[in-house]
């Protein structure tokens, strides 16, 4: 799912990159209690400890000097940053006089906004009794955990490191919530790790939970990532009968907001038959599906990952009315002139000049010139950022090529 012209498309969902377990995190804790109390909003009572390690970042110290203040240490963007650099390389020992102050709370720290991050690093670095302590307090809480923006990140990373008959005993917790998961800006991201990281046997009730909503899946914001998962991971037959779906809907779809991410998907990765029926629809379509601020992303990519028989019948299309080498002017309403002049379809133009071979290429190129002479620029304001990259890509491709 991505895209290569962020002025144009419609934010990604949590776009997520939507890592959620990503350790990179951000805040200065205002305003947060740290179990030690409370004081005004502004203003939080730190222990002594960690009031020094925060006003000492120069200070070498180890777990050993953090011993008793886990839990503080962990709710404290600081402290929690230090125990997750510490935890890669600490000994076992030490690893597990922190693990046992926390232990208790784990299930607090993972919906919190710093000790979540404390949680995944002891999946990542723990020892197995330690992750099965950890998976001990989750249990019957998967459901909530997943849901929640912060352990929805420990549920991903659990999966990624516990054993398969863990990995399955935690997403049979979803086995009747599988649709309201994938539905959700949190939980849609433990189903995709899910697919991604178990066999795909062990868990076939998450493409049977939504065996009848493929189409209204893939229309959906984060519906539309675990279809894509879906026909990555999934059995032969389980991927030939979600493409069969999405087939009574190909034209629909490219255009559809979330949609034509599932449709780029399988002009990139898909079998070659399964690329050539949407560039059948698109080819019927040329100058209405790249003048669509969605749409216009399908054309593009089959520009760039069809054949090459499929890429000259879309230069055919484009170059419909102007395809002799002439000097004749570009009429304002050819496909070339309204693609030129449109704010998506003029993408579209841009990478045939890339992709485009020989004669056709040459002829592109000179009407792409000609027509650019003939506009007032001033009439296209807002698009002249475009307009002005077709002139230098017009004036420096190559023009020379031989292939045909």
């Amino acid at each position: 799912m991505t895209n290569n012209h962020p002025k144009r498309r419609s934010p990604k969902p949590s776009s997520p990159n939507n890592n959620h377990h990503n350790n990179n995190h951000s805040g200065n804790g205002n305003g947060r209690t740290n179990g030690n109390g409370k004081g005004s909003k502004n203003h939080i009572y730190r222990s002594p400890l960690l009031e020094e390690f925060r006003n000492n970042p120069n200070k070498n110290y180890t777990l050993k000097d953090i011993f008793g203040s886990g839990i503080e240490f962990s709710k404290d963007q600081h402290g929690s940053r230090f125990i997750q650099q510490q935890l890669s390389s600490s000994s076992f020992e030490e690893k597990e006089v922190i693990f046992n102050e926390i232990r208790e709370v784990a299930l607090d720290l993972m919906t919190d906004v710093f000790g979540n991050y404390v949680i995944q690093k002891y999946f990542e670095h723990g020892s197995d009794v330690q992750k099965q302590v950890l998976l001990e307090q989750m249990k019957t809480k998967i459901h909530f955990l997943s849901l929640q923006m912060y352990g929805c990140r420990v549920v991903q990373r659990a999966i990624e490191y516990v054993p398969l008959d863990d990995q399955v005993s935690i997403v049979v917790e979803l086995k009747d919530s599988i649709l309201a998961c994938i539905k959700d800006q949190n939980g849609n991201h433990v189903i995709q790790k899910a697919i991604e990281k178990i066999p795909i046997e062990k868990i076939e009730f998450i493409l049977d939970s939504l065996r009848t909503q493929i189409y209204h899946l893939s229309t959906h914001p984060y519906g539309c990532r675990v279809i894509q998962r879906l026909l990555e991971y999934s059995k032969a037959e389980d991927q030939e009968f979600i493409l069969g779906e999405l087939s009574k809907y190909t034209y629909f779809l490219i255009q559809d907001q979330y949609g034509n991410y599932v449709i780029q998907h399988i002009i990139e990765h898909g079998k070659p038959e399964e690329k050539n029926a949407i560039v059948d629809t698109v080819t019927g379509s040329v100058v209405e599906f790249s003048k669509h601020k969605f749409a216009s992303n399908v054309v593009e990519k089959c520009v760039m990952f069809g054949n090459e028989a499929q890429r000259a019948i879309i230069l055919d299309e484009v170059l419909k009315n102007n395809e002799e080498d002439n000097d004749e002017p570009v009429d304002d309403r050819s496909p070339l002139g309204l693609m030129m002049k449109d704010q998506f379809a003029n993408y579209v133009v841009q990478k045939l000049v890339d992709v485009s071979k020989g004669q056709k290429k040459k002829v592109l190129i000179k009407k792409i010139k000609q027509f650019l002479k003939q506009i007032s620029k001033s009439n296209y304001g807002k698009h002249l950022a475009s307009i002005e990259k077709l002139i230098v890509l017009s004036e420096t491709a190559v023009t020379s090529d031989d292939e045909e």
